[in-house]
């Protein structure tokens, strides 16, 4: 391309660019010793899907059903079933009768899983505080902003394929 002249794509350069270090920072969460060492601090032997089942009922804040899991997770709901089957077997959930449809269970983290939950998340916390913790106030502060922002944009979007 000459000097002076626009890339063909103009500004989605912007989100080109970008998109290798998304792809690298999901890659190092997810397949990297971080998740590992996450795990291993929560101090539970279950596989990373169960637990990553685990960690999504506990965020949520609420009993949810296995649809809801499987939704939020996009999985499917029988792979999601086996992994909550694993976490009853651990005494990390429970399955209880939804109030509102009998035919329905209901999943919520027990409390022995509530804080493998939370000593996961701690772990992370503090290894995400430590890696930006020469970062000034101001640029901590514009990450969590907008990352959020981009986060909840990104999600509002992918609804949209789903509607079409």
């Amino acid at each position: 391309m000459n000097a002076g002249h626009g890339s063909p794509l103009g500004e989605d350069d912007d989100v080109l660019a970008v998109m290798p270090r998304i792809a690298q920072l999901g890659n190092a969460i997810s397949r990297g010793r971080l998740t590992e060492h996450a795990m291993k601090a929560a101090g539970v032997e279950v596989d990373r899907p169960a637990f990553s089942v685990l960690v999504s009922v506990h965020m949520a804040g609420r009993p949810l059903r296995i649809s809801e899991i499987a939704e939020q997770m996009q999985l499917v709901q029988p792979h999601v079933t086996r992994q909550v089957q694993t976490l009853e077997r651990h005494g990390l959930v429970r399955r209880t009768g939804d109030p509102n449809d009998r035919r329905v269970s209901i999943i919520e983290p027990t409390d022995a899983g509530r804080t493998a939950a939370d000593r996961y998340a701690r772990t992370l916390i503090s290894w995400f505080t430590g890696a930006i913790a020469h970062w000034s106030e101001p640029d901590r502060a514009a990450l969590g902003r907008l990352l959020a922002r981009f986060a909840d944009d990104v999600t509002t979007h992918l609804a949209t394929l789903e509607d079409s």
